[in-house]
């Protein structure tokens, strides 16, 4: 009886395989698959990972692979046969790589060819394409697949390692029942149609674009188009011919997309909407976008891995007069801002953002003290500092991590970073707090330059506009920020790479 009540994940493929089997599923590079012949895919590969393989349900099957249309195969075979899937950044080697793969224990890594000779001695490998005897070309021949034992709501299928922007990744526990709310939450408050075209450029690994954007998409039964990277011309040329009229991307890659030369003189009418998240959108660069693009439609997504990991959306609608918030809690998420006994705070008041929902994860994969430390007092503890006003809508200050103790008054890096935003020539920045003998930690703003500016000029103009404690004590200049692949900004590297000067 158990299974007649299950929602999994692979499940919401198979049901808009049966409502709109002949239609298009989705597009990479010259391939395409209808819903029946997806879900035929997916059916077969289970098999080949289950006979093939040697694995039973439970295992875990790292993905070290870039984007592609396998690649999805292979995530959703995987919770079909009661396997956990473990995407893993295919940017990282060494360690990082090594770490994750023996953290997890997985008995399996599905990987490209040009990435294989990374993996560390004593995996077993499988190419999930382009290669002799990949999972890709396995799906030439339909295999019958019978599960051992059919998945059920409560079982994982998931662990999402969290970005490690403080600390070492923990992976993130996630149930079938989990995304399946997840999903259903981001079609509601992201407002998923059948008839959208999204294109899906960001990497699958990364839980925005596959549980925020893919999965849910492939539940309404829209036509996908997934690309290897969120290359402009590529982008601008899909949605010219029609074929794109839907994009999530984070700030740093609509900062990338605004900046291009093209982006003034392409034909982007067709663009209705675009989703920004990953990390916080600075205010001028919105404002940017929105006087090129009037029509189009801007959703502000916000969350993290352990919430599958949407948990707040600001609509269209909603952004005039907070475009620095992040919106309201969507359907299956229950938040609050609470101060450091737990105790919920007045609206207008800073705290720390918890959560109750569904969609949570069930813990961090064998690491009880930290999952103790999250989740206490009935409540998970995200990490975020944030404000709500009085209509519900969140406005996140900074991680708690983040915020700077300058000369004992604490003082949130986005306020800062946003009064940098607004001086022409600044691209990006990002503000950090150093060790200071006389200030604690010295407010100290690590700029790129989009054209020339001195550190005295940047100083006036953040003073201008904030009280001067909260103005940087020093300004510091460098080429690029330092990021990991879903776009954050890693603060971390930036306090250990300049603590010299404090």
């Amino acid at each position: 009886m158990t299974g007649v009540r299950s929602s999994t994940v692979d499940g919401v493929v198979t049901r808009s395989a049966r409502r709109t089997p002949e239609r298009i599923a989705v597009r990479y590079a010259e391939r395409s698959w209808t819903y029946r012949a997806l879900d035929t895919a997916v059916s077969t590969a289970a098999a080949v990972l289950l006979d093939g393989h040697g694995l039973h349900p439970g295992d875990r099957v790292a993905s070290y692979a870039h984007n592609s249309d396998a690649y999805l195969i292979a995530y959703l075979a995987c919770a079909r046969a009661g396997l956990v899937h473990v995407p893993v950044n295919q940017n990282l080697t060494g360690d990082d790589l090594t770490y994750i793969l023996r953290q997890s224990g997985s008995a399996l890594v599905l990987t490209d060819p040009d990435l294989a000779d990374r993996i560390p001695a004593g995996f077993a490998v499988c190419p999930l394409r382009d290669a002799p005897h990949s999972l890709l070309g396995e799906l030439a021949t339909p295999r019958p697949f019978t599960a051992e034992r059919e998945p059920a709501a409560g079982d994982l299928v998931q662990l999402l390692y969290t970005s490690g922007t403080t600390a070492l990744p923990k992976g993130a526990m996630m149930t079938h029942g989990a995304l399946v709310h997840e999903y259903v939450s981001a079609i509601t408050a992201l407002e998923l149609r059948p008839t959208d075209r999204p294109v899906h450029s960001l990497p699958l690994y990364h839980s925005a674009q596959m549980h925020v954007f893919l999965l849910p998409y492939l539940a309404v039964g829209a036509e996908n188009t997934i690309l290897d990277a969120p290359e402009a011309g590529r982008i601008f040329d899909l949605v010219e011919a029609g074929q794109a009229d839907s994009l999530f991307a984070p700030p740093t890659v609509w900062i990338g997309l605004a900046n291009h030369p093209e982006f003034a003189t392409r034909d982007l009418g067709g663009l209705r909407k675009a989703y920004y998240g990953a990390s916080i959108m600075p205010v001028p660069v919105l404002e940017r976008l929105r006087e090129r693009l009037p029509a189009l439609a801007f959703y502000n997504c916000f969350g993290q891995s352990e919430i599958g990991p949407l948990a707040t959306v600001l609509g269209p609608d909603e952004h005039e007069g907070r475009m620095d918030s992040c919106g309201r809690p969507v359907l299956f998420v229950e938040a609050r801002v609470v101060d450091e006994h737990g105790k919920e705070v007045p609206d207008g008041t800073a705290g720390e953002v918890v959560y109750r929902s569904p969609q949570l994860c069930e813990g961090y994969w064998d690491k009880p003290e930290e999952t103790a430390e999250a989740f206490r007092d009935g409540w998970f503890h995200s990490g975020d500092l944030a404000v709500r006003d009085p209509e519900g809508f969140f406005t996140v200050v900074d991680r708690v991590k983040d915020v700077i103790n300058s000369g004992g008054v604490l003082v949130a890096s986005r306020q800062v970073e946003d009064a940098l935003y607004t001086h022409p020539a600044v691209a990006e920045t990002a503000v950090v707090g150093l060790p200071d003998e006389r200030w604690i930690e010295a407010v100290t703003a690590v700029v790129v330059l989009r054209s020339d500016a001195t550190e005295q000029q940047l100083l006036d103009h953040v003073r201008e506009r904030l009280a001067h404690f909260k103005a940087p004590k020093r300004v510091l200049f460098v080429d690029e920020l330092p990021r990991n692949a879903s776009g954050k900004i890693l603060k971390r590297e930036l306090r250990d790479r300049f603590a010299f000067l404090g």
